[in-house]
């Protein structure tokens, strides 16, 4: 046990609750909090709570052992240099855990310590914890006048990267290839919405909260993902090969991960990036319980986008047959080709496809959506548009569906009626 601290009061001993912990010689806390803004202490075990206060650098000053322990927030030199004190129990076996439990999560809640916020999210919702980090120099903030527009911009672009590279993860989830382009991307975007996301003051440091259901799978892949990714770069730098990120695609590395990172990177002076699993759920199998962060400096770049463009080059074309409900039609002439955008209903894991029918084709397509009916076609997906645009396209016929799909089809044959007309008379 890290340095004992003072002895607890008796009554503790006795199993009697202590005093509500509150900062000794400070005005008196805020009125409770709503029940709703603390877990409830009958649902929180002390060893997790444990375990998020010593991840979030709370130290702990001794207590009397097997019963409870006492906690400071990080920066405390002791327990009587002012600012929050806990007690938390080791066990709920004793009449007065619960109690005790009840009194250090409304201290977290009224503690101004930035990382007590951290541990009641994590309590409330158990989550694997990913954490970015940018270094930042000040002399970047600009002039004091400009200070405040600097520090958006810098908060809103380690905004974006976090969640492009949490979007990488989820997409990993789904499949491990060299470019996901439009594949994917829905379900993928579906998974991370229970996703919590703190501040992130200066743009400097920001935390993302992943809810272990379902977000451990994603978790999982980034951990392998990223370090797969370093030591891709790292391999790049020492011979110069990229054969590295060939293999780590396996791992869940793509495209979208590395322009993530570039973006992470782009007008810092180095990042890293850490993750900690939900102490509820435990460790995954096949990870460490402590992983390392891993960083990413400015001289990663040019084999990042290397790898970026090797991505694209080597991932090819798809042969598929796609379902779906023709939702815009264009063409220069009342006659010939035109062109046709699907949404798309099977076949493909894209919300839609672009693609050019020939005069018969293009007819079939037309028809087959005045009487609200989706078409299916035959073609070659192109990677080289984001697996957005259909070729070779043939075998286009009309496809019967039930009645509530054919209803919802022309419903919104209605609402596009002009388009439709436009698209009719080639104008």
């Amino acid at each position: 046990m890290p340095g004992a601290g003072p002895a607890p009061a008796p009554a503790a001993c006795r199993g009697a609750p202590p005093p509500p912990p509150r900062a000794r010689g400070a005005p008196a806390p805020p009125a409770l909090p709503p029940v709703g803004d603390i877990p409830d202490p009958a649902r929180v075990d002390p060893a997790v709570l444990g375990a998020l206060l010593d991840r979030h650098g709370w130290r702990r000053r001794g207590g009397s052992a097997g019963r409870y322990s006492r906690w400071t927030p990080p920066g405390t030199v002791a327990p009587s240099g002012g600012g929050t004190s806990l007690l938390v129990p080791d066990t709920t076996a004793f009449p007065d855990s619960e109690d005790l439990l009840a009194e250090a999560l409304t201290a977290l809640a009224r503690s101004a310590a930035p990382s007590a916020r951290d541990v009641l999210v994590s309590l409330a919702v158990p989550s694997d914890e990913v954490r970015w980090w940018r270094d930042v120099p000040d002399g970047a903030l600009g002039a004091a006048g400009a200070a405040g527009a600097a520090s958006w911009s810098g908060a809103e672009q380690l905004r974006s990267a976090a969640r492009q590279i949490l979007l990488a993860g989820a997409l990993a989830v789904r499949g491990r290839t060299g470019f996901h382009g439009a594949r994917h991307r829905r379900r993928a975007l579906a998974s991370l919405e229970g996703i919590l996301v703190g501040p992130a003051p200066g743009g400097r440091d920001l935390t993302a909260y992943l809810p272990v259901e379902p977000g451990r799978a994603v978790s999982v892949r980034l951990y392998h993902a990223l370090h797969a990714t370093r030591e891709a770069i790292d391999f790049q730098r020492a011979t110069g090969g990229m054969e590295a990120f060939d293999g780590a695609v396996e791992a869940g590395v793509s495209r979208e991960l590395t322009q993530a990172v570039i973006a992470l990177v782009r007008g810092s002076e180095g990042t890293r990036i850490s993750l900690a699993w939900a102490p509820a759920a435990g460790t995954p199998e096949g990870c460490p319980a402590r992983p390392e962060p891993v960083e990413f400096s400015p001289g990663d770049l040019p084999a990042l986008r290397l790898a970026g463009a090797r991505y694209i080059e080597d991932e090819p074309a798809v042969n598929v047959q796609i379902t779906g409900a023709v939702v815009r039609m264009r063409r220069s002439g009342p006659r010939g080709a035109g062109i046709v955008r699907l949404r798309v209903l099977a076949g493909a894991e894209v919300p839609h496809v672009r693609l050019e029918l020939d005069e018969e084709a293009y007819r079939i397509a037309g028809h087959a959506h005045l009487v609200g009916l989706p078409i299916r076609v035959e073609g070659r997906l192109e990677s080289r548009d984001g697996f957005r645009r259909l070729t070779r396209a043939s075998q286009v016929v009309p496809v019967q569906v039930d009645e509530a799909e054919r209803d919802r089809l022309m419903k919104s044959l209605q609402e596009n009626l002009d388009f439709y007309e436009e698209a009719c008379t080639g104008e």
